[in-house]
């Protein structure tokens, strides 16, 4: 039997995306997302959506008040409904038992038992929240007890959406993975979701695994690309040592077909709501089952992420003569990654967050991230007052208007608009020397140069010392190591 009604419980960067897709694929269903945060909903319904992704735009404004709702009448959408999608928000645990490691599951709590409570017959639930395994017994144990009479079938479909390319993910997905129990019910529960993504997806990249198998395979895929990322932080570090270029070992390893050329980009550091987040329930869940090694590893890979941010930091400041306290530094890019205007994790929070604490005056600009969002994740980071903190942080309209009287330019997201910034009218306007710090190596490095930019960059040379220069820095260095031999010996006298 055909579904013919769908609710999503959460209206966020997962539920809204995929149910627009799958109500622009099946016109016969009737798909209806519900949150509880009016404001969203009241977004969704309007011309400015609650999330950037390019060409969500278009998809939601064919479907919507057609067969695509949006409300925040919970109850309805589930009693409508004969499958209900639960996509809330799992963060990290702040307290108690697995604080800064293991997923804070309340939410998915209180949907089941607000589904229990609101449905009036037989449902099939799907997971679609990040979660870790075993979540789908949890779900299953409070649906059951209170099901009275009802039947649920529990389904683990997890995302695999990068956020920027969310839509092209749904509409040519490298696969679709659904787990359901090995019953007979079990199986029947799994054709009729197999059924939705089949009427667009290839039927060969539509795998079915047991529940379990499809919630570890999700913490796996993300824990093995933020692996690839950090591997590839770690050896920019060396290249810079060694005067190797991190590009060019990336695209010589990445010819290795065994290997493969994605995810070797390096950069200030991986963010977003995926990564950090299931590599440490992954690592909760190596310690819950007495697997110490196993988890010191994989929690290696987050420190690794923490460790290049501050190294980052680190080489801006040494590089600023050891000194950025009342220095003006144009941050460019706030979002975790280009095409998003999601903030969560982003690498422009710790790093700003440590410039701050040099006392530097930043400057940020980014296209989509407003100016609110900035500003509170800055304050959460930081624990400052709104007012000291905007003594500090001024969020600009554009490019020009934040790099203008700076001291340095640093690049933390890799929008295509900073690459064709005019750089000869930026550096005009910043302080001499004018340095630019590349986080994400989309620069073009030897055109600033030419300029009179000192470029410093992720995993690249150090830029060459002119003679000058490096004759002077030799003499102060004979200078500084004369006067210590000579206070040494007053002290031994």
């Amino acid at each position: 039997m055909r579904t013919k009604s769908i609710c999503c419980i959460g209206a966020g960067y997962v539920g809204g995306p995929t149910m627009a897709m799958i109500a622009a694929r099946c016109p016969d269903i009737t798909v209806t997302v519900v949150d509880l945060n009016a404001e969203r909903i009241a977004a969704w319904n309007s011309d400015r959506l609650p999330i950037y992704e390019p060409g969500l735009d278009e998809v939601v404004r064919s479907t919507r008040d057609r067969n695509l709702f949006f409300s925040t009448d919970v109850d309805e959408g589930i009693r409508r409904a004969g499958m209900i999608f639960v996509s809330v928000n799992t963060p990290t645990k702040t307290y108690g038992i697995g604080a800064g490691s293991a997923a804070d599951l309340k939410n998915v709590e209180l949907c089941a038992r607000r589904i229990a409570a609101a449905a009036q017959e037989d449902k099939i639930v799907v997971e679609k929240s990040t979660l870790p395994v075993r979540t789908a017994e949890s779900l299953k144990r409070v649906l059951h007890a209170n099901a009275s009479g009802r039947k649920f079938e529990i389904l683990s479909n997890p995302e695999f959406l990068a956020e920027g390319t969310a839509v092209a993910d749904l509409e040519r997905p490298d696969r679709v993975l659904i787990g359901g129990e090995t019953t007979a019910s079990g199986a029947r529960a799994v054709e009729q979701l197999v059924d939705i993504y089949a009427r667009w997806v290839p039927r060969e990249r539509i795998l079915t695994t047991n529940v379990w198998s499809s919630e570890l395979s999700k913490l796996v895929s993300n824990a093995l690309l933020a692996q690839r990322i950090s591997s590839v932080n770690a050896l920019s570090a060396l290249c810079e040592a060694t005067g190797a270029d991190v590009d060019e070992v990336a695209a010589a390893a990445g010819r290795d077909s065994r290997i493969g050329p994605k995810f070797l980009k390096a950069s200030v550091g991986f963010g977003g709501s995926c990564f950090q987040k299931d590599i440490l329930n992954l690592v909760y869940l190596c310690r819950h089952y007495d697997l110490d090694e196993v988890a010191d590893y994989w929690e290696q890979v987050v420190e690794i992420n923490a460790w290049q941010k501050q190294r980052f930091v680190r080489r801006m400041i040494r590089t600023m003569f050891d000194n950025i306290a009342g220095k003006r530094i144009a941050v460019l890019g706030f979002a975790f990654k280009k095409d998003t205007d999601d903030t969560r994790e982003s690498a422009a929070i710790d790093v700003c967050s440590a410039l701050i604490a040099e006392q530097a005056e930043l400057a940020i600009y980014d296209p989509k991230v407003e100016p609110a969002t900035i500003l509170n994740e800055l304050q959460r980071a930081t624990g400052l007052e709104r007012k000291d903190l905007e003594d500090r942080v001024h969020c600009e309209p554009g490019p020009y208007q934040a790099t203008a009287a700076a001291h340095a330019v640093a690049v933390i997201t890799e929008w295509d608009e900073f690459t064709a910034l005019d750089f000869e009218r930026i550096y005009r306007g910043m302080h001499e020397p004018a340095f630019a710090f590349d986080g994400r190596n989309v620069l073009p490095h030897a055109a600033m140069r030419e300029i009179g930019f000192e470029v410093h960059a992720i995993g690249k040379p150090a830029p060459a010392e002119r003679a000058s220069d490096s004759s002077a820095s030799r003499a102060v260095a004979v200078r500084d190591g004369r006067e210590q031999l000579r206070a040494a010996d007053a002290l031994r006298q």
